[in-house]
């Protein structure tokens, strides 16, 4: 029963912002109602390899891709194109709170399940758009992808080895991050709204668009920009604000060291057995070191090699100066805190026994989250759904069917 139990999500999205948005609303509670595509469903559905293996160990057709942002979830499939379809999908906004999609602008609208359209039929829904740029401007009507955002809003041009440097080039992400800040945006706009209605009781339309949550997203770097007028450049591993806060080399390896302070700056110091750095003149605040990085760099990056980085860990640690390795994917899921923390989750599935996933990182002292559906097959829960939700006796359920229509 987590904080969001009552709440109905009628989830038209696919790919990866609108799921990953609905998932997170999946896991703090919300009843989601999944709408795929009777033929093929949810595109990512087909992004593999890898694919889940079954009892047997031999490969399904769940890809890992679809299984990690569609768990918790009730798949129904609803062929979009007829006028029965779109009565089924008004039909199902009439008894939700939430209607989240992610068309290209006006796309849903040109099905007639456009937020006019919804709103005549639920005044109180929440509705809830996400497109590449937005309702409006130039390119409203223009397909969005996380790697087309990921350069033109910025993020690109500041991720990478710096010019001058072997390798130097711009780089995306390893993730779809504009993809999911856009969902996690969506899910704090939809919460926003359903208090909003809660005290107005009106639902409202949200325009999410990845290209403002990546341009809003530049955080420290576009204030930078904004208030010191030069443009920020690409930096490698290094920081553009703070010294030293990047990762050195050690006798095998690497480990990030994270100075946020002169304080912890000291103590490092004394625990490399380098305390003149601290009392150089042009390390001695944070402001001054970034103003002579190169040599502080290279300091220190001349002592770390002398020991091992679990070493150097241990080291710096009893200093209190914050450090840490850099972990394969592999790594992280061994570590001993991301064990303790139970980020791992295994859910049953009905073709492989047991799916893992990723726990959701909201902790409440309260309100227990609960991991009890896997990602469905596709329209697993078709009949479920249209019977004990809309009432549809079985032979409606089997004339739809009949149709192509579920």
């Amino acid at each position: 029963m987590g904080p969001l139990h009552g709440i109905r999500v009628l989830d038209l999205s696919r790919v990866l912002a609108g799921p990953w948005c609905t998932q997170i609303l999946a896991d703090l509670g919300a009843e989601v109602i999944k709408i795929e595509r009777p033929d093929a469903g949810d595109e990512t559905r087909q992004w593999g390899p890898p694919w889940l293996k079954d009892r047997n160990g031999k490969e399904t057709r769940e890809s890992a891709y679809y299984l990690g942002c569609n768990r918790g979830k009730h798949s129904v499939t609803v062929d979009l194109g007829g006028e029965a379809g779109r009565g089924l999908i008004l039909e199902l906004a009439k008894v939700s709170d939430v209607l989240i999609e992610n068309f290209r602008t006006g796309g849903l609208a040109a099905k007639g399940l456009g937020y006019d359209d919804v709103r005549a039929a639920n005044p109180r829904i929440v509705y809830c758009s996400i497109t590449g740029f937005g309702q409006d401007g130039p390119r409203a009507k223009d397909a969005g992808y996380d790697y087309l955002i990921q350069g033109m809003g910025g993020l690109m041009s500041i991720t990478g080895i710096a010019d001058g440097e072997p390798g130097a080039g711009p780089q995306r992400v390893g993730v779809a991050i504009s993809d999911l800040t856009t969902g996690m945006y969506a899910a704090i706009a939809i919460l926003a709204a359903l208090h909003h209605r809660d005290e107005s009781g009106r639902g409202q339309f949200i325009d999410m668009a990845l290209l403002d949550t990546q341009v809003g997203w530049l955080a420290n770097q576009a204030s930078n920009y904004l208030v010191g007028g030069k443009c920020p450049q690409r930096s490698g591993a290094q920081h553009p604000n703070l010294a030293p806060y990047q990762p050195f080399r050690t006798k095998d390896g690497f480990v990030v060291i994270a100075v946020g302070n002169d304080g912890q700056f000291q103590r490092l110091c004394r625990a490399m057995g380098q305390a003149e750095l601290a009392a150089d003149a042009r390390f001695r605040t944070n402001s001054d070191r970034v103003v002579n990085r190169k040599p502080l760099i290279e300091a220190l990056a001349a002592v770390t090699p002398s020991r091992s980085s679990e070493e150097w860990m241990q080291a710096l640690r009893t200093a209190n100066v914050p450090c840490g390795p850099i972990n394969t994917i592999a790594e992280v899921f061994e570590d001993p805190q991301v064990k303790h923390r139970g980020l791992r989750i295994d859910l049953d599935h009905p073709l492989s026994g047991k799916v893992p996933g990723v726990a959701t990182p909201i902790r409440y002292s309260d309100t227990e989250l609960e991991y009890s559906k896997a990602p469905p097959l596709l329209g697993a829960d078709t009949e479920r759904v249209l019977h004990g939700i809309l009432g549809k006796s079985p032979a409606e359920i089997a004339a739809l069917r009949a149709q192509k229509i579920i």
